[in-house]
């Protein structure tokens, strides 16, 4: 097999990844051209298997180790560029190579994994947020590598931003099945003003204290979406369809906050589908911000 065909086996592996596990990034994905679909195919595969680890049911110890073998190989391609056989890391080499993608962007979500492991509590916002820029923002930072803006002013403050909205509503959505975990990611400051104990155990507050996340959530959507004039109009589809997807779960989990606690709440692939060709059209009329429900 020759080295080109190699390559084009590793994007078609990505890919493949991409299209099966990214429930949500994948109707943005798909309207960008070939190449930088190709790219951001790659950069989804590495944080999915880097996020597999942390998220694994193995031992402690045992995820502290994948974690480690993965950043031992991110320095490895970054200081020698090696790849080895592996298709994922074969295509990230070449887009980066495309690209000048920042490694250590990946090497702050393998920090943010790490972070899940402990099965880590928060006593503050500012504590969460750094946690969400690592695991969400770092993504965003990549993407800007592969649309060509990362060199635009304020363009990887505001990505980090909007990776923050993403991570916040990923949190909201998934807060009943993360306890089971063992990882409460709310604030305790918060908790403990919406009356809600350290432990979330009383669906009641909790309800009170999802709708005030989501207004948190929110202004952190309305900050984020600025990055979209900075952006070329493929790039601009791509994050609006993305965006606009979770916004709209969060819009439903702000109409009935309770609605966490039953079940986990999700977006039609139907209305996904909407979203991603409006932004076709128009990119920033289908993620337009708006408050939620019952926000001031």
């Amino acid at each position: 097999m020759t080295s080109s065909q190699a390559l084009e086996l590793a994007y078609r592996e990505c890919e493949a990844i991409t299209r099966r596990e990214a429930k949500n990034f994948a109707y943005g994905i798909r309207l960008l051209h070939r190449p930088e679909r190709r790219a951001l195919s790659a950069v989804y595969a590495l944080a999915r298997r880097i996020d597999d680890i942390g998220d694994g049911d193995e031992p402690p110890e045992h995820r502290l180790e994948g974690l480690a073998g993965v950043r031992k190989q991110l320095g490895e391609l970054s200081a020698l560029g090696e790849a080895g056989n592996d298709p994922v890391l074969l295509a990230i080499a070449d887009a980066r190579s495309r690209y000048d993608l920042p490694m250590d962007a990946f090497e702050d979500l393998v920090d943010g994994c790490e972070m899940d492991v402990g099965g880590t509590t928060y006593a503050t916002i500012d504590a969460l947020v750094v946690y969400c820029r690592r695991v969400a923002g770092s993504v965003g930072r990549l993407s800007l590598a592969v649309f060509g803006s990362a060199g635009k002013p304020g363009a990887c403050g505001l990505a980090d931003d909007l990776g923050v909205a993403l991570q916040l509503t990923n949190i909201l959505r998934d807060v009943k099945e993360d306890k089971r975990r063992g990882r409460v990611y709310l604030p305790a400051s918060d908790a403990a003003a919406q009356g809600s104990p350290p432990d979330l155990s009383d669906d009641e507050s909790l309800g009170r204290l999802v709708a005030f996340e989501c207004t948190r959530a929110e202004e952190w959507f309305e900050r984020g979406l600025k990055l979209l004039p900075l952006l070329d109009r493929r790039s601009q589809a791509c994050v609006g369809a993305m965006a606009g997807i979770y916004h709209r779960l969060l819009r439903r989990i702000a109409r009935d906050p309770m609605a966490v606690t039953r079940s986990r709440v999700s977006v039609p692939a139907s209305e996904k589908l909407w979203v991603a060709m409006s932004c076709l059209v128009s990119p920033r009329g289908a993620v337009a911000p708006a408050r939620v429900q019952g926000a001031s």
